[in-house]
């Protein structure tokens, strides 16, 4: 591993490095990984979800390197970040996800490999290709790439409109093996997208899933196909999701309605640019009376408010990830004719709605999950282009990533938490350093957060 890394380091601080002399750097047997273990599923039996401890089921271990099958790519990650995929997953809620293992495992004798008694995990990772699989020609060693995280096997008819509908499509390191919070990953090669060159490795890793998923489910006609002048409320507008929804709806010519639970995530906002913000702790909504009432007068007060910012509209569109705890808000507050679109339920699966208010006010709850190819590919066109920046807050090394995972599961961060693989620093990995003088403010505002 050490060769890998002064190799990839020998073209630090040059704007055209030269890797592709890693294609003759041998590949080690093995490699350190983030696992989850399957003799350890049980062990959260009896506590509530706020009481699982991410640190105590995430693990730093030594794994064996995969045989690469056709179609695929051995990545040296040198950076990756944390999304909620990864709570649920060192939780086992709502399923351990071995489960998914052994249902990807009967497929077919190549993902057979991916049903193990451990998982590395994580769906986000930047850094350089180390080999890639026979019939591979787009992608060669040496290629400074970051991945997404939709794997899919592309051998049904439904797949090919949009591959998110494929019934064999999967979240790469959570419904597979071999994940990014690692030093290896093992990607399909149609994962793969030019790293953007004016980032660091650590800015490079953050924005996959989560710039995919905010790019479809707003922008694309898959999701809410957001336009010039509507009004987008925006639920967690400066985390993981709502930091890049509130900028695709600046960008987009939409006005974001930003709905945060502290003053300085307010702020956060206000310096993407978004003007009208709603605190909801300071507001003190409480949409629950109790864990199965919900109070319809706050879901008005929370109407009345939005009109009050944007001088008597309702939202065009709502952008949900929250789930449980603000469903039945998003529902009213949208506008007649008006559309809900919905990812993640990060607050609980179970949506509990008035439906009076969605069929007879003729509104739409569109389902959105992650993103195709094409999609991921422009969302990250729009990042290598600096028209949309990274919202990374903070950087763990590789040994703390179940602190990092707990920082994202108690909500205790801002935008993303990245975590350095092989990058034995902050900061490395930037090629075009002019493109990143004249955005350097942007790259950094959720620095410290």
């Amino acid at each position: 591993m050490r060769e890998i890394v002064e190799a990839i380091m020998a073209g630090e601080g040059s704007p055209s490095a030269e890797l592709s002399g890693l294609g003759r750097v041998p590949v080690p047997p093995t490699y350190r990984g983030v696992v989850v273990r399957a003799d350890e599923t049980g062990m959260f039996e009896g506590l509530a979800t706020g009481d699982k401890d991410p640190r105590k089921s995430l693990h730093v271990q030594e794994v064996p390197t995969p045989e690469l099958a056709p179609g695929e790519a051995l990545v040296a990650v040198m950076a990756s970040a944390i999304n909620y995929n990864t709570v649920w997953t060192s939780i086992f809620e709502p399923v351990p996800t071995f489960a998914f293992l052994r249902r990807y495992g009967k497929l077919s004798a190549i993902t057979k490999r991916h049903e193990l008694p451990y998982q590395v995990v994580g769906s986000d990772a930047a850094g350089v290709v180390l080999r890639v699989g026979a019939g591979v020609s787009k992608w060669r060693p040496g290629d400074e790439v970051v991945a997404h995280c939709l794997s899919v096997e592309l051998e049904e008819a439904d797949g090919h409109d949009d591959t998110m509908l494929d019934p064999e499509q999967r979240i790469w390191g959570f419904e597979t093996n071999f994940g990014g919070l690692a030093e290896l990953a093992v990607v399909k090669a149609n994962q793969l997208m030019p790293k953007p060159r004016h980032l660091a490795w650590e800015e490079a890793a953050c924005p996959g899933l989560v710039n995919s998923t905010a790019y479809r489910q707003l922008v694309s006609h898959h999701g809410a196909a957001m336009k010039q002048g509507d009004v987008v409320l925006i639920w967690g507008a400066s985390g993981g999701l709502g930091g890049y929804a509130t900028q695709y709806a600046l960008n987009g010519g939409a006005t974001p309605v930003c709905v945060v639970s502290s003053p300085e995530k307010a702020e956060l906002c206000r310096r993407m640019g978004a003007e009208l913000v709603i605190d909801r702790a300071a507001e003190g909504f409480r949409f629950w009376s109790d864990e199965h009432t919900q109070d319809p007068g706050e879901w008005r007060r929370l109407g009345e408010l939005i009109r009050t910012l944007t001088g008597g509209r309702d939202p065009d569109i709502v952008f949900e990830h929250p789930g449980r705890e603000t469903f039945g808000a998003s529902v009213y507050v949208a506008r007649r004719g008006g559309t809900i679109v919905t990812c993640a339920s990060t607050s609980g699966f179970q949506h509990e709605f008035d439906n009076r208010y969605l069929w007879m006010n003729l509104k739409r709850i569109i389902g959105s999950h992650f993103a195709n190819y094409r999609e991921a590919w422009e969302a990250n066109r729009l990042i290598s282009s600096a028209r949309i920046h990274p919202t990374l807050s903070r950087v763990y090394p590789l040994e703390q990533t179940g602190q990092a995972t707990l920082d994202v599961q108690r909500n205790r961060h801002q935008g993303k938490v990245g975590v350095r693989c092989l990058a034995p620093a902050e900061g490395l990995g930037v090629r075009d350093r002019e493109l990143r003088a004249r955005h350097e403010e942007e790259i950094n505002r959720f620095r410290g957060e």
